[in-house]
């Protein structure tokens, strides 16, 4: 069984380490390392933002992504969240090349302390919007692993919903139901070490939006988002990432 991970950034959020409290040539003071988080939350950001290269994270005006975040792509990349101070924080989200025609995504978001939360960017660079999700982990006692869609289609007009059937499951009953747009599903049961194939289809047809898309080997106990996202009439996708 893996590890739980999880980033700590600085200042409007958790200290990434031990800071010196000297400047001498002498034994450094060090603060004492942060150990209780029951005053934090869990944060992760899925961007789904069309066309977007380069975002940039800052919580309470403090940069907490060192690299960027483009389309398609979870941060933190190598934890399952980063960690943030309980109550109402201030997000901004841009890309911050002058020549850019993003516009910046700021928003208020206000956490429960020892929740976990997912940040969805969407639609276009012009029109960014964003939705938080309260990430509802159940642990499974088994083996088993937990995985939910979301639907994040960007189309300038209304579009059906999505049925999502499962190579592994069979492909008489759908294990997503008609998934709206802007929607998350709640966290299903999943079989764990083995690779599996979602086919997508608009609710209630028979004809592909999306011919298959790979789900990964998932680790039992732990919990995975699949975000369909993309243009409806060009370029789509389906990104699995680890949520807890």
């Amino acid at each position: 069984m893996k590890i739980l991970k999880i980033i700590i950034v600085s200042l409007g959020v958790l200290p990434f380490s031990s800071l010196y409290m000297s400047c001498t040539k002498e034994t450094p003071q060090v603060a004492a390392a942060q150990t209780d988080f029951s005053l934090s939350s869990k944060v992760q950001i899925f961007d789904a933002t069309v066309k977007s290269t380069r975002n940039y994270i800052y919580v309470d005006g403090t940069p907490i992504s060192g690299a960027a975040l483009a389309y398609g792509a979870v941060f933190p990349a190598t934890a399952y969240a980063f960690m943030v101070n309980a109550g109402s924080r201030s997000f901004t989200i841009k890309d911050t090349l002058p020549s850019t025609t993003q516009v910046p995504l700021t928003f208020t978001e206000t956490l429960d302390p020892g929740k976990s939360y997912t940040i969805f960017t969407y639609d276009t660079i012009t029109s960014v919007k964003k939705l938080s999700v309260l990430n509802n982990i159940i642990i499974p006692t088994d083996t088993t692993a937990m995985l939910r869609f979301a639907n994040f289609i960007f189309n300038t007009t209304a579009v059906p919903g999505v049925d999502v059937y499962s190579f592994r499951r069979g492909t008489t009953t759908p294990v997503f139901t008609n998934v709206a747009t802007t929607k998350v599903t709640d966290f299903i049961p999943y079989a764990s070490g083995l690779t599996d194939t979602l086919y997508l289809y608009a609710t209630g047809t028979t004809s592909p939006l999306l011919v298959k898309s790979v789900v990964p080997s998932l680790t039992p106990s732990r919990s995975y988002t699949s975000a369909y996202s993309g243009s409806y009439r060009g370029a789509k996708a389906v990104a699995t990432f680890a949520t807890y």
